[in-house]
């Protein structure tokens, strides 16, 4: 097959990035022909079709001129270059299907119009809820709110959900009430949702509900080294940002004596954060800032437990996969997709978010007892490697494909 894949950005960003680019490496082991199409970008790392990427624009701040906010809501509503490049691409590529992933505000939906033109086979694997939710995290100031749900965006206007600006948050709502009843995401055959909580909020918000596929995401233990010895401390690994809880790890560290916490990674809480550990758990919270992937998995192994305190829906961290596939435990808060991944007692705990008292509870046998987490390392580790192994993963992928019209017969080129 020739499979092209289309995000924004086209370097390893997050975990968008991280799953188009391990999906594509495993499609293009398995023969197939693979291309990407992005934005222009200087990391990029795709640049076979780059003469026909749209140019750069940052949305993450916000130009800092009129004209530039102009150009970026432009940009987000229908970018006219995002869809020649596009149909430049598909001329030339000649793909079998087109595989999306996040191309929201800097490609916009125009890119799908050269596809309907065309009738091509088009998936998109959802990494968000931005079709539901005009700020994505179905957040509002940091607590749960689904006022938007069913298409009443106006709501996020009068909340100021966008970062408490009524102007941001009305251009979201805007956008995504645009999109919606112009139907500009109708030529995407199936929508791919890595978790079925996230298909199942994306069908009561009318969401394309009959388009609607729930594939995990995989991860390869072949060759992975595994926990080794019990014991060690808590890690959180990922983006110090309020709806990723951190702040609830720091406290229930601090209710726990002789309880350590490791933090890996960077983002706006960082300072706030090592205020509240110098008050909450003075000496016993080590920040190690951005740590590689590399890096993490090292941590891992040298922890007791992973901590995933989230405050939002999460979908399906990547975090959680890496962390039972090593034999470490993990205690999440019971809300999104976390459930689907954690086994109370088999595989570690699940704890209500937002509280401290009942995350220390669930972390204390671990951190107090090393043979209670070292008696659920191979329990994690066969789960992760029957359910979300790399081959069931392709197989299930490439159905999906064919069942949105892709012609499987044809030989890879």
């Amino acid at each position: 097959m020739r499979i092209l894949h289309v995000n924004k950005f086209l370097y390893r960003r997050g975990g968008a990035e991280a799953y188009m680019e391990d999906v594509a490496e495993l499609q293009v082991a398995a023969g197939h022909r693979v291309a990407f199409f992005g934005m222009a970008h200087p990391r990029n790392t795709h640049l076979e079709y780059a003469a026909h990427f749209p140019a750069e624009i940052e949305m993450e701040p916000p130009p800092p001129d009129v004209a530039g906010r102009l150009r970026g809501v432009g940009r987000m509503l229908w970018s006219t270059s995002a869809s020649r490049g596009m149909d430049a691409v598909l001329a030339d590529f000649r793909p079998d299907v087109v595989h999306l992933h996040n191309i929201y505000h800097q490609l916009s939906p125009s890119v799908l119009r050269p596809i309907a033109r065309r009738q091509m086979a088009a998936v998109m694997t959802l990494h968000d809820y931005k079709l539901a939710c005009p700020s994505y995290q179905f957040l509002d100031h940091g607590r749960i709110c689904e006022a938007c749900l069913g298409g009443h965006f106006h709501h996020a206007v009068a909340r100021r959900c966008k970062d408490g600006s009524l102007g941001s948050s009305a251009v979201l709502a805007g956008e995504l009430f645009l999109h919606t009843v112009t139907r500009a995401y109708s030529p995407v055959r199936l929508l791919i949702c890595p978790s079925r909580f996230m298909a199942e909020k994306m069908a009561e918000a009318r969401v394309f509900p009959a388009r609607l596929r729930h594939l995990p995401h995989f991860i390869d233990t072949r060759g992975m080294a595994v926990k080794g010895t019990p014991g060690g401390p808590a890690l959180v690994a990922g983006r110090l940002s309020p709806e990723k809880g951190v702040d609830i790890a720091i406290r229930a560290i601090g209710r726990l004596p002789g309880g350590r916490l490791e933090v890996a990674g960077t983002g706006p809480e960082e300072a706030r954060l090592r205020r509240l550990a110098d008050t909450a758990a003075p000496g016993r919270v080590r920040f190690l800032g951005l740590v590689p992937k590399s890096g993490v998995h090292e941590l891992m192994l040298g922890a007791s437990v992973v901590a995933v305190p989230s405050r939002w829906y999460e979908n399906q961290p990547m975090v959680v996969l890496e962390a039972l596939a090593r034999g470490v435990p993990v205690v999440g808060s019971d809300l999104g997709g976390l459930p689907e991944l954690v086994q109370p007692g088999l595989t570690g705990e699940l704890v209500p978010p937002g509280d401290p008292s009942a995350l220390a509870t669930a972390l204390e046998p671990f951190l107090a007892t090393p043979d209670h987490g070292w008696a659920m390392r191979d329990r994690a580790r066969e789960r992760i490697g029957s359910e979300f192994s790399p081959e069931r993963h392709l197989e299930r992928l490439t159905d999906l494909y064919a069942e949105a019209g892709a012609p499987l017969a044809r030989a890879a080129a």
